[in-house]
Parts: structure tokens; sequence; C-alpha cells
């Protein structure tokens, strides 16, 4: 009689813990796992983080708008399910922490695959190719990497870039001064030292680059050089095992570049 008193009181509180279920061996059914294709589903929108200082990606407008490459690809994919998309700063050098702890669905910002972020999340495949390269002001008379001999460089904090330089140190790392770069939570930061000459050269994505310098009253000043680093490419990063999540994007992107929505997107930003 007391072991079956004992069974009883354990069932009753299995379900005062888990309301809703069944039995305690049958969790996780009316419960999707957070950042989840199910859970997004129920949700009626996703969570997506980003730097919002990353020109032409996801940044802020004057008005405090959010605009950028990135947004506008985010919102399409996700229109097609019926989703809303919310937006969530982050910090960058943060991004795999913030993804494994699920206080965002998604990284969804110019995020270039690397191994180290492979072990660490799962990606979309890639949407766009991108390069490393170096910015100087003309007025340094710097023409290569190597005539960075000696020179300070900076770097964004959790870039690709900041891994790059040590990936491939003899392009770069062994050439500036103390073999170390400055780094910057920003590039807005970081180009704001470059106009002061408090650094002599920039190591970024050429779509920042490019756009950044379009969009100056003086581009002419600054020189855009090769890095010598090898092409990267941008996916959407995805917490491990949401296999569903990554099929759904790639489906996605992949009727936006059948309609054409995806070539729009693209003139939008980058121009032909």
């Amino acid at each position: 009689m007391k072991k079956l008193v004992k069974f009883s009181l354990l069932v009753m509180a299995c379900a005062l813990l888990i309301p809703g279920l069944a039995g305690c061996g049958k969790t996780g059914q009316n419960n999707p796992q957070p950042s989840s294709w199910k859970s997004i589903q129920a949700k009626h929108h996703v969570v997506i983080g980003l730097d919002d200082s990353f020109v032409p990606m996801g940044f802020r407008q004057k008005n405090g708008k959010l605009a950028g490459y990135d947004i506008d690809l985010a919102r399409a994919v996700f229109k097609q399910y019926g989703i809303k998309v919310d937006f969530q700063t982050i910090d960058w050098s943060m991004n795999v922490t913030e993804l494994r702890n699920q206080t965002v669905d998604l990284i969804w910002n110019g995020l270039t695959i690397t191994d180290e972020r492979q072990r660490a999340m799962a990606f979309s495949e890639p949407y766009l190719v991108n390069q490393q390269v170096l910015v100087v002001k003309k007025s340094q008379h710097i023409h290569s990497p190597q005539d960075m001999t000696g020179k300070t460089l900076g770097v964004q904090s959790g870039s690709s870039g900041a891994q790059d330089i040590d990936r491939y140190p003899k392009l770069l790392k062994q050439r500036i001064k103390k073999h170390t770069p400055v780094l910057y939570d920003t590039f807005n930061n970081a180009f704001i030292d470059l106009k002061a000459d408090r650094i002599q050269g920039l190591l970024i994505d050429s779509v920042y680059a490019n756009y950044y310098l379009q969009h100056l009253p003086n581009p002419g000043d600054y020189r855009v050089i090769k890095s010598g680093m090898p092409n990267e490419y941008f996916a959407v990063g995805i917490k491990k095992g949401n296999q569903e999540v990554k099929q759904k994007i790639d489906q996605g992107i992949e009727h936006l570049r059948k309609t054409g929505e995806l070539q729009r997107i693209n003139q939008k930003w980058f121009g032909k």
C-alpha cells in the first residue's frame, strides 16, 4: 500500500512540474526547442542578431531605422512563410554565445563561414562572396600589404578579418607594428581613427569598404588594396541541430533567386 501511495504522489508531482504532458517521459512534444522551426512557426516571428553598424548589410540610418542588404533579404525569405522578422543588436564578438544561449534565433549580418565558426554553429548555403581588403589613406603612400611594415593596422573584434590575420600571419601580422592589430567594436570607430591617422591601415570586408567609401564626401582620399587573403562566403548562422531551419532558409533564398527578387535586392545595394 505504501508503494502505491508513493507512486501516486510521483505521478502527481510529474503532472504539476510539466503541465500539459501526459507523463514524465514525454518531454518536449508540446514545447519545441527555442530557435527550432516549430518554435519559430508557433511564435510567427524570428529574432535575428546583428551588428547594426555593418553597412551595407545591416545598419542604422540617420533616422534610426534599420536598413541593409541582409535586412531586405531576411524579410523577403521569411515573408514567404508568413513570419515576422525582429532584429536584435548584439556585441558582434559574442555572436556565437548569443546563438548558443538562444537569445537570438539566427545570426544574419554578413557572417563569414570560417572553420572556427563551423565548430560552434551551423550555416545556410552561402549567398554572397566577399573578400578582406586593406583600406588606407593615399597620403600614407601604402600600395600593398608589404608597405604596412612597422605601421598600425585596425580590425573589428570578432570579425573574420581578425581571424584571418592569425590564419595568414605572413600577409600582415608579421609586418605590422608589434605584430598585433588594434581591435575595434565597430568599423565606424575604426574609420574614425583611420581618418585621424591613428592607424595607417584597416582590414575590412570589401562589401563594407566599397559602400562606405562611395558615401564619403572625399572617397578619392582613400585606396582599397587586395589583402591576398582568399575569398570568403556570407551565410546565415544557425544553432546546431536546427536542420529544418537551414532547409527553409535555403529554399527561401532559392525561390527569391528563381523569381528575380534576389537580383533586385542585389542591384539595390550593390548596383549592376
